[in-house]
C-alpha cells in the first residue's frame, strides 16, 4: 500500500485495529474510527462504503498477510521442518499484530457471527495451508495412520491462535522460542 489512498487505508486498519483490540468491533463508530486516523468521517465511507466493508477488508487483508507469510514457509525440503517453520511464522505474526490476531479469534468463533462469512473463507485459506502441509508429512510417511487431516489442521491453526494469545496477554516474559518449543512438542507427538 504505497499510493495515497493505499497509506490511507492503512490508517484507518490500523486504527480500527487500535480501538478494536480493547473493545472488539461490533460497538466501534465510524466516528471514532475516523478520529482515531486523524481524517474525516467521509474518508472512510469514501474508502469503504461503511464500517463494516471496512473491518471485512481489514480482515482480508491481515488473513492475507498472514497467507502469504505461511506460505513461504511451506517450501521447506523436509515436510516436518517445514511445519515447524510454519508454527514459529504464525506465532511471530501473531506477536507482530497482536490486536489482529485478537479480533481474528473474537470473530472467528462468534455464532453468528457478522463477518461469518467473510472469516470462513480466510479460514479456509489459512487451514488449506496447514493441510498441504500434513500432507507432505503424510505422504513422506511421518504421519500416524488414522490422522484425519483436515481435523488436525483445523486443530493446529486453533491451538496457535489461543497458545499465542495466550502467551502474548498471560505470559509475555516467555520468548517466542519458548512458545513454539512447547507447540512443537505437542506436534513431535503425532508425527515421526
Amino acid at each position: 500500500m504505497t499510493s495515497r489512498a493505499g497509506r490511507t487505508k492503512q490508517r484507518l486498519f490500523e486504527a480500527t485495529l487500535k480501538l478494536a483490540s480493547s473493545r472488539g468491533l461490533v460497538g466501534l463508530t465510524v466516528d471514532e474510527i475516523a478520529a482515531e486516523a486523524g481524517v474525516a468521517k467521509g474518508t472512510v465511507y469514501y474508502n469503504f462504503g461503511s464500517k463494516d466493508q471496512l473491518i471485512d477488508a481489514l480482515l482480508r487483508y491481515g488473513v492475507g498477510q498472514l497467507a502469504d507469510r505461511l506460505r513461504a514457509q511451506a517450501g521447506e525440503p523436509d515436510p516436518v521442518a517445514g511445519l515447524e517453520s510454519l508454527v514459529d511464522e504464525g506465532l511471530a505474526f501473531i506477536a507482530e499484530y497482536r490486536g489482529f490476531s485478537q479480533i481474528l479469534v473474537s470473530e472467528m468463533w462468534r455464532t453468528p457471527g457478522q463477518w461469518h462469512e467473510t472469516l470462513t473463507l480466510l479460514r479456509e485459506e489459512i487451514i488449506s495451508i496447514v493441510e498441504e502441509q500434513l500432507r507432505r508429512i503424510a505422504d513422506a510417511g511421518r504421519l500416524p495412520e488414522g490422522v484425519e487431516i483436515p481435523t488436525a489442521a483445523a486443530g493446529l491453526f486453533g491451538t496457535l491462535l489461543v497458545v499465542a494469545l495466550d502467551w502474548q496477554v498471560f505470559q509475555p516474559r516467555r520468548t517466542r522460542a519458548d512458545v513454539r518449543d512447547g507447540v512443537l512438542a505437542l506436534l513431535r507427538g503425532f508425527t515421526r
